[in-house]
């Protein structure tokens, strides 16, 4: 990269990329395909996500250190397919320290890194600074932090810096002092996980800290699914006042090719950046889910899943982002009626696969569980019946629906939602049988918000109209419905979100006005039935604080608040 007369803007490809964690093969072609195109752009630079080669997050991958190694001959792959056009990706270096013997107890350091490359060779590498150690990041786990330190790289006569992730985050942090040393354009590369309440407070981010040292930063975020995160793009590019010049699709793959200025006048025809909408939080909300089911079930080996259809609202929801994520050939429904499911619900339910164009079995229950009422008959012998005969429906439900998964290779979508799951409102072993749980992080009131937003985008009605106003109800029993065992879902839904997400105590959602007595029942609930929501399968994370990777609360536990 030979010194040249400063031009007026740097040709910066954004390779927004959905690469697979471990696949070092696919991610090395995801590269070299996305550096084709910058390259026939004409760009000067192009930027890959956090930790492009091994994935993000790697998590415990990064313990073997064959997987390190791996990940460094990848490295050498994509050095020597550069040329012209720089290339910045991420992964995993190792310390390079000859005082640390292989077989100490203390393994070499590693750091989350990114190279940049050109001219068939490693030009330079930086070492992520500020390890995240919050939410669903334990970076500290797993990496040392780089050095303080400042190296800028000629890129078309153009003094070019580079950062990961959270080195943004912090002001006059690491990209303030890249300024100070004469960068004169940042390239930050990262991992950035959705929330709903996310994409403006990144942005904001990126502005102010451009803002700070009137540096233009170049912000490339990755867009897939991985296990619970989803991760959706959105890579934008800020310029030294702090304008969004350019930003990218969210939740699809992309390639922004943005004339980042560096001087107040063109040196040559500029490419005409688009600035992509951000969307609405629903719309946002309904991508996330989408993408994160298909990227879990394409990338885990299936094509195909399975749900139960119940006629309520939540597998009707769940149906309809299956469908967007992986097209209605591949979503299957089964009713499954017992003795005590409505006329209405298995009509509700046939209305819903047609307007979904996808096949519907009709497995009913009733000779299971009669069986299974039979052959328990004297070991319960003197006992009334009770929540243990309606469980066994939603038991006989599950076993069902793991039998097509087995027989079809279809995967098992659940369907619990998270007003559900906090308070242990489901059957252990029956309706929370599944691989996946696509609305594990969506309350009852969003269900309903998201989905007459399905029918609103479709235009027509996709979830019947009577699925949408009637009572939710499990109907394990005569006449049941939700609010027989719950509070209303707009009260309890304030409540849990102070209660998980916030992390308040009984105490204090108290001291905002709401009923003690209603409040501690609430909380018992939600504690009591930690040890439920331990078995329940990984779904998509979409709020601040899902249960999962985010909350980790012991099960054995007296603290009552």
């Amino acid at each position: 990269m030979a010194k040249t007369a400063a031009p007026a803007v740097l040709r910066v490809g954004l390779a927004q990329i959905n690469p697979r964690v471990g696949d070092l093969a696919f991610n090395v072609g995801k590269v070299e395909e996305f550096l084709s195109r910058a390259e026939e752009a004409g760009c000067d630079i192009v930027a890959f996500p956090e930790l492009t080669l091994s994935g993000y997050p790697p998590e415990d991958l990064v313990l073997k250190s064959g997987f390190v190694a791996d990940n460094r001959a990848a490295l050498e792959k994509v050095a020597a397919r550069s040329g012209r056009c720089a290339v910045v990706v991420g992964f995993v270096d190792v310390a390079d320290d000859e005082s640390i013997e292989q077989s100490s107890a203390k393994p070499p350091a590693l750091f989350n890194a990114a190279a940049i490359c050109a001219n068939g060779s490693v030009v330079g590498v930086y070492h992520k600074q500020l390890l995240p150690n919050y939410s669903v990041f334990d970076e500290a786990r797993y990496f040392a932090a780089g050095h303080d330190d400042v190296t800028l790289y000629d890129v078309a006569g153009v003094a070019v810096s580079l950062s990961i992730c959270e080195d943004v985050w912090v002001a006059n942090g690491p990209v303030a002092r890249q300024r100070v040393a004469g960068s004169q354009v940042c390239v930050n590369i990262n991992g950035s996980p959705f929330d709903r309440a996310k994409s403006g407070v990144r942005e904001r981010t990126i502005v102010e800290r451009a803002k700070e040292a009137s540096l233009p930063i170049v912000y490339v975020n990755q867009v897939c699914g991985q296990d619970e995160l989803v991760f959706d793009g959105g890579s934008l590019v800020v310029d030294s006042a702090g304008n969004v010049v350019a930003r990218a699709e969210h939740f699809t793959e992309e390639l922004l090719v943005v004339d980042v200025p560096v001087a107040e006048t063109a040196s040559r025809v500029p490419v005409t950046a688009r600035i992509a909408p951000m969307g609405s939080e629903p719309d946002q909300m309904l991508a996330a889910l989408a993408l994160g089911t298909r990227d879990y079930v394409h990338k885990n080996g299936f094509s195909d899943v399975v749900l139960g259809l119940s006629g309520g609202i939540d597998s009707a929801l769940v149906a309809a982002i299956a469908v967007d994520a992986l097209g209605a050939d591949h979503v299957h429904g089964v009713s499954m009626p017992s003795r005590y499911s409505s006329k209405g619900s298995q009509t509700d339910a046939a209305a819903l696969a047609r307007n979904l164009g996808i096949d519907l079995l009709t497995i009913p229950i009733e000779p299971a569980f009669a069986a299974y009422l039979e052959m328990t008959t004297d070991a319960f012998h003197g006992r009334e019946a009770d929540l243990t005969e309606e469980n066994l429906q939603s038991r006989v439900r599950g076993t069902t629906l793991m039998a097509l998964s087995n027989k079809f290779g279809w995967m098992v979508l659940t369907t619990g939602n998270k007003s559900e799951l906090a308070v242990g409102y489901f059957t252990l072993y029956g309706d929370s049988v599944g691989g996946f749980a696509v609305i594990k992080d969506i309350f009852k009131t969003d269900v309903y918000e998201l989905s007459n937003r399905v029918n609103a985008r479709a235009g027509r009605e996709i979830i019947p109209q009577a699925t949408l106003t009637k009572p939710p109800s499990a109907e394990l029993r005569p006449d049941q419905r939700d609010d027989q065992s719950l509070p209303p879902y707009d009260v309890l839904d304030a409540v849990l979100a102070m209660y998980v997400e916030q992390d308040c105590t009984a105490a204090e959602i108290i001291a905002r006005g709401y009923d003690e007595s209603l409040v501690r029942r609430i909380v018992r609930l939600v504690d009591n039935n930690e040890y439920k929501r331990r078995q329940l399968p990984p779904g998509v994370r979409v709020t601040s604080k899902a249960f999962g990777k985010d909350r980790r609360l012991p099960i054995t536990n007296a603290y009552r608040g």
